[in-house]
């Protein structure tokens, strides 16, 4: 078939490696216009057009997919199917409707669980055991469309949403060239979703990401893994906000968000188990191990984590309160 890929970030690009050097043609790229990056807000390509640049293939950047221009340009290219990967905007049915075969969508979930613009990311914070990734016809109604196929993958105890992220990106890039692959020789059949188990997966904003040091620690763990990398788990020290890495749950216990300072270990309380700090960040500065960012700014024990009407006084007993745009 003749495709065009549709795809943005970095996750994206396993999957247009894969395409290229598959049976299909792959006779052009959409993606996001160049944005601001870096410290200099430079406009830069995104990752999915640099590598297109490299592959010798045609890139488009529509403001929008609305736009007339880009929506003529694409039918000039004569797609039998667009196979997409976190595009990032949504698709009037105008342009849904130019490829015979549709657009076909790889989303990092198990669907109908975790629509939206965050799947990974909530199945680390839920504590789901097992996710996946799913190809499917992208319709009007966000992440509703048939399947096509589906693969699984665990979710290891310590997996950061980067981790997790990044094998669905390697493993959805086969599944994605299968998809096309079964379309293509009338092998694969779209079959709509269920009406149960949907689960809906909104973007994490950096509000969402603070640490609440009252819940208990298994839920303080999985809040930091699923913001890691981004936005980024953070909390506050004196006022100023610091990035909160992975942590490591204790066998003791502290009052939920008092510090105790070792040489070589900075523990939190939590509603239940107290947690080791792995690696912060302060403002203005680099990463670092929790132990030395403790020397650095001469952290005592008793100190804490967190606002103060975030956390209970130091007399109170532990609580333990528990803590959540359709694109292409």
């Amino acid at each position: 078939m003749r495709v065009v890929f549709a795809g943005t970030p970095e996750v994206a690009v396993p999957s247009l490696e894969a395409v290229a050097a598959s049976g299909h043609e792959l006779v052009g790229v959409v993606t996001r216009p160049d944005a601001p990056s870096g410290r200099g807000r430079r406009l830069t390509a995104s990752p999915v057009a640099q590598r297109a640049v490299e592959l010798g293939v045609p890139v488009l950047k529509p403001e929008h997919p609305r736009d007339p221009d880009f929506q003529e340009a694409l039918r000039a290219l004569r797609p039998d199917c667009c196979p997409v990967v976190a595009y990032g905007a949504l698709l009037p049915q105008s342009a849904l409707d130019i490829p015979p075969h549709g657009w076909v969508n790889l989303h990092f979930s198990c669907l109908p669980a975790w629509r939206g613009a965050a799947p990974v990311q909530h199945a680390v914070w839920a504590g789901d055991e097992v996710t996946g990734a799913t190809t499917f016809r992208i319709v009007k109604a966000m992440d509703a469309g048939p399947t096509f196929g589906v693969m699984t993958e665990r979710i290891r105890p310590t997996d950061t949403a980067g981790d997790l992220l990044g094998r669905l990106a390697e493993g959805g890039a086969g599944l994605l060239v299968a998809t096309l692959d079964g379309i293509e020789d009338g092998s694969l059949v779209a079959r709509e979703q269920p009406e149960d188990g949907v689960s809906l997966a909104p973007k994490i904003l950096v509000e969402d990401a603070e640490v609440d040091w009252r819940e208990p620690a298994p839920a303080v763990d999985r809040r930091i893994r699923a913001c890691t990398p981004g936005p980024g788990a953070w909390s506050t020290f004196e006022g100023e906000r610091i990035k909160i890495g992975p942590v490591e749950i204790t066998d003791g216990a502290l009052p939920p968000g008092e510090i105790v300072v070792g040489k070589n270990h900075v523990v939190v309380g939590t509603g239940t188990h107290a947690v080791s700090l792995g690696e912060v960040k302060a403002f203005g500065k680099k990463q670092m191990r929790a132990a030395d960012w403790a020397r650095g700014v001469r952290l005592e024990s008793g100190a804490r984590l967190g606002a103060p009407a975030d956390v209970p006084d130091a007399s109170a007993a532990p609580g333990a309160e528990p803590g959540t745009e359709p694109t292409a």
